[in-house]
């Protein structure tokens, strides 16, 4: 078996220490972003000394001249719009985590009521689980600390959300006001802000859960199995955290997005972002909350519930058993050096190639997940060979396996790439410089009916690839390491995180900055600039809801293993009834769930239309722009609907393992999980790639960049209007349901992972009283 090289003394350093360099990295972009004033007295002082040999343009005072750089209104204008996007996200964010706040204890409550009651509250020693002739902490124990590490993981998915939400607005008018002096430079800013909230979350999960580990450590001692099975709570709170807040800013953002294209654009043939229109703040509130808050929330859902699925089988492996903590926290450190690869990874981007021109945006946000994904590799081969013990034994469905080193680094490396070829992919059927998308776009010739059904062919089409690079990391990685290794491969997926949130975040980010950009009356080359960031921003959001969806399903499956091995299930037989009632009915559930959040967005963008139309027949000069249009009232419509329609379909959610665990049983519940699994991960990306593409085919033909283009063109056009309603169409699927159902697969599965006990000792009411 042997020893790894890394000392115990080593690893305890090191996973808070590349944690708090990833907090105070992320505090340095901080900084430098708040270097760019939004005050106009300094603005223009700090314009009158900026020299020829700037970066990002080589004469950038000419640029600044012509662009107004000194006209003190502008600055104004953009500080007061920036506040009032930054008070309607916290705003709505307050009142959705007073809402949410009320779920979270009484759902604590529940994790304690259940799981104290396996053993009837007993405060007894027990038999372990995995090992009868050892005796083990009480249940009442892994009730009081599994709703104490629930409580963890919420609390830290809620302030993950918040502050990136805080930061994005915080950046979005900087990055317009650098759109003057180049796109270079609005990059930059954009980019850097990004990299603030993947840094801060990355750092704050890893560090969180580690400090847990450390504190449920002084009562458990050598009890590991008991220790670990309590930390599940963690990835629990922070994955229901992340539902509430996708679904939740999704229908905020949805329906104020609708709202303003159906009118403005279309019946109105207004720009988009006008600040005539009545829904543009709450549209530019809604990037915020859907976006960053629920992006932020989600990732770091999918990062602790890799990481406790991956501890809870180590625990019950050689490492557990045999106590050796350096290979037992092998994915922490994980996390940990992809920290640092990721710190590296960010310097190219901000510090070493300059972008100068419009058409270098993209290439630089790919070479981001290209460089992180190479430089990982090396990291994970390190950490493998100096954590490691050179073999080893994985729990295996009752047996141990016998695994060897360079096994697990394969497992965890075929994660990563799976997880660079899915967003590749992704970004090949979203991004409208390849034909995919332009063959949507030219299909609006015909009107929006052809348009919508190009689009819908495309979001099938582009499961194919991404299911094979899962399957394949779910085959390889099993062969080699049974459910850990399907549990690592999603760490592995995850591991370059940081860098992936930066550009998921970068796109809302430029995306408020056109807005900005419009609202203030800036000029038309700086729309063009905005422009072009939010396009390249658009097709890396796609690329970050493919990494979401595919790590979700390796996460869920992990989960779903050690669900399995913790309810003493030795086989999941597909021909028994109770099973196959289960598949069935899990495979339903996505449906039913997209069902409620796309209702939710059709009614609150109802109410949308009506009130952008009211005001725009009752309130004279509107359209001539001399009176200004009530904002508070949209923003009012998108965040009474979003808080009252988020409830369903999270209580759908919440309540079905529980439903389903008492009254049917663990055989049951585990059919809905591989169910819900299957056919939710194929929904979600169809929903998110076909209305990326959407997007994209409208933003292909506004830009106007080839002659394809322009012979669609320009908007207003018959092929645009068509466009800007496959795009509406497109707004639910990818924003609200596609990027939820990965939380539905990840967050049924950790719930029945969490619940299992009670479901073992107590569960399958209906078929024991039959």
């Amino acid at each position: 078996m042997g020893s790894p090289i890394l000392p115990d003394l080593a690893t305890e350093i090191l996973i808070p220490v590349c944690a708090v360099i990833g907090i105070a990295f992320s505090l340095l972009q901080w900084v430098l972003v708040s270097k760019v004033t939004l005050s106009p007295a300094r603005d223009s002082a700090s314009a009158g000394n900026s020299g020829a040999g700037g970066k990002n343009g080589c004469a950038d005072y000419l640029i600044e001249e012509e662009e107004g750089l000194n006209d003190h209104n502008v600055v104004l204008k953009c500080a007061e719009i920036q506040t009032a996007i930054s008070e309607g996200a916290t705003s709505f964010l307050f009142t959705e985590y007073q809402y949410v706040g009320i779920f979270m204890v009484a759902f604590a409550i529940l994790i304690f009521v259940f799981l104290g009651s396996v053993e009837g509250f007993s405060t007894k020693s027990q038999p372990c689980t995995y090992d009868k002739s050892k005796t083990c902490k009480p249940a009442l124990a892994t009730a009081i600390f599994s709703t104490i590490s629930f409580l963890l993981g919420a609390v830290t998915s809620v302030v993950s959300g918040f502050l990136g939400m805080k930061i994005a607005t915080y950046a979005n008018a900087r990055t317009t006001l650098e759109a003057r002096k180049g796109v270079g430079k609005a990059f930059i800013t954009a980019f850097r802000s990004g990299a603030v909230m993947g840094f801060l979350l990355a750092a704050n999960g890893l560090l969180v859960l580690y400090i847990a580990i450390n504190l449920f450590k002084l009562y458990y001692g050598d009890d590991w199995g008991g220790l670990f099975e309590a930390i599940t709570g963690y990835g629990l709170g922070g994955s229901s955290m992340a539902l509430f807040g996708r679904v939740g800013g999704g229908i905020y953002t949805k329906a104020a997005d609708v709202g303003a294209d159906l009118v403005g654009k279309v019946e109105r043939n207004i720009p988009e972002d006008d600040p005539r229109n009545p829904a543009v703040i709450a549209d530019n509130v809604g990037d915020n909350v859907g976006d960053i808050a629920g992006m932020g929330s989600d990732l770091f859902g999918s990062y602790a519930e890799s990481s406790c699925a991956a501890l809870v089988v180590a625990s019950i492996s050689s490492f557990g058993i045999n106590h050796e903590l350096t290979p037992m926290l092998y994915p922490l450190i994980i996390s940990s050096v992809g920290i640092i690869v990721c710190l590296i990874t960010t310097l190219f981007a901000t510090d070493l190639f300059e972008i100068k021109a419009v058409n270098e945006i993209e290439p630089s946000l790919k070479r981001q997940l290209i460089i992180s994904t190479v430089l990982m590799t090396i990291g994970i081969a390190i950490v493998s060979w100096i954590a490691l013990p050179s073999s080893f034994t994985i729990f295996n469905f009752g047996e141990q396996k016998d695994v060897r080193n360079w096994q697990l680094f394969l497992c965890v490396a075929v994660g990563l790439w799976a997880g660079l070829i899915i967003g590749f992919v992704t970004e090949y059927y979203t991004s409208n410089a390849y034909s995919p998308v332009q063959d949507v776009a030219d299909s609006c010739r015909t009107g929006a009916a052809t348009n919508v059904i190009f689009g819908l062919a495309l979001g099938y089409k582009s499961c194919i690839i991404p299911i094979f690079a899962i399957a394949i990391s779910i085959f390889v990685s099993f062969s080699f390491a049974a459910m850990y290794g399907i549990a690592v491969a999603a760490l592995g997926m995850l591991s370059t995180i940081a860098t992936g949130l930066a550009i998921d975040a970068y796109g809302p980010i430029s995306d408020n900055a056109g807005g900005i950009a419009e609202m203030a009356g800036m000029s038309h080359r700086i729309r063009e600039r905005t422009d072009a960031l939010d396009a390249a921003g658009n097709t890396t959001a796609a690329i970050g809801k493919g990494f979401a969806i595919g790590s979700a399903a390796l996460v869920s499956l992990a989960l779903f293993g050690a669900f399995v091995s913790r309810a003493a299930i030795s086989t999941v037989d597909v021909l028994t009834p109770k099973v196959f009632i289960g598949l069935l009915v899990g495979a339903m559930l996505p449906y039913w769930f997209s069902a409620m959040t796309m209702k939710s967005v059709g009614s609150a963008a109802l109410k949308m239309v009506e009130e952008v139309r009211r005001q725009f027949n009752t309130i004279p000069g509107l359209m001539e722009g001399t009176a200004k249009p009530d904002y508070a009232t949209c923003v009012k419509i998108s965040t009474d609907a979003s808080i009252k329609e988020m409830i369903p379909p999270g209580a759908l959610v919440m309540l079905t393992p529980l439903i389903v665990g008492i009254f049917f049983g663990v055989e049951t519940l585990s059919g809905v999980l591989a169910g819900s699994l299957v056919s939710g991960v194929q929904i979600a990306i169809s929903a998110s790639n076909t209305g990326g593409a959407w997007d994209n085919a409208k933003k292909y033909i506004e830009a106007g960049a080839s002659e394809h283009a322009r012979t669609l063109g320009p908007k207003g056009s018959d092929p645009h209007k068509a466009a800007v309603i496959g795009d509406t169409i497109g707004d639910p699927l990818k924003d609200t349901s596609g990027p939820s159902l990965n939380i539905l697969i990840k967050l049924m599965a950790v719930e029945s992972l969490v619940f299992a006990p009670f479901f073992a000792t107590h569960g399958g009411l209906l078929f024991k009283i039959f």
